[in-house]
């Protein structure tokens, strides 16, 4: 078999943190599947490697819905891995790409689940959001013995009690629409003047807060919101 699949990591937004490998391998594709938000709409990661997607790349736009409807997501996650399959067995270059890295919190996973580990698949990885955000920051992510721990704000709230306890370094993932439960279980275990939050790294609206009681409660975030903690660094400017 001739074709080939790439499993294309964007970064966190700014095209300039694609990887050299990913822009090489966007230049010679034959077929290009983006994600899409929503229906019709526009996609970030897209956006995001535009600049490197060669002249003759098909676009091959899909909707990956983000609603609580498992056979909902399920369907289009089977048809557009069935879509990738068959491109690769015509033969043809075919790429997928997603934000962040590939490998982690990522709609490409759920792909893979159903792709296999085959040997036409290549994955590239990308420069996570946090390690954006912790440069952005000029905060250490961990050192040394420091523990770090990377959590989705999904999880049970025992579990991330736990790990506020238990670790030195915390990555809280998926901060939209939990940020006052999150500041409030940072105060619970005194680690308020630990942590900080930035949206949308790298991105043209990026904003950064060191001092998460400065922001409300009930303030409307990014989507792209992620706090960091780091218990021997602090908060202070």
């Amino acid at each position: 078999m001739s074709g080939k699949l790439y499993a294309l990591s964007t970064g966190p937004g700014a095209s300039d943190l694609v990887t050299v490998r990913a822009a090489r391998l966007l230049g010679q594709l034959d077929v290009l599947y983006a994600p899409a938000g929503r229906k019709g709409g526009d996609s970030l990661a897209l956006s995001i490697v535009r600049e490197y997607v060669g002249a003759q790349t098909q676009i091959r736009s899909y909707h990956f819905p983000m609603s609580a409807d498992g056979a909902e997501k399920e369907a289009v996650w089977d048809e557009v891995a069935s879509a990738l399959t068959a491109e690769v067995k015509a033969g043809k270059q075919v790429g997928f790409i997603t934000l962040g890295d590939a490998m982690l919190f990522s709609t490409w996973v759920f792909l893979l689940q159903r792709i296999g580990r085959v040997d036409w698949l290549e994955i590239v990885p990308g420069v996570t959001s946090f390690a954006a955000i912790a440069a952005r920051a000029k905060t250490p992510l961990a050192m040394e013995q420091q523990s770090l721990a990377v959590i989705s704000c999904t999880a049970p709230e025992a579990e991330i009690e736990q790990a506020l306890k238990q670790h030195d370094s915390l990555v809280l993932m998926k901060v939209y629409g939990r940020f006052a439960r999150m500041k409030a279980l940072l105060k619970q275990a005194g680690l308020l003047d630990c942590a900080l939050m930035m949206s949308e790294a790298t991105l043209p609206g990026e904003q950064c807060w060191r001092h998460l009681d400065d922001v409300e409660d009930r303030q409307t975030l990014p989507y792209f919101s992620t706090i960091l903690v780091n218990k021997q660094w602090g908060n202070t400017e």
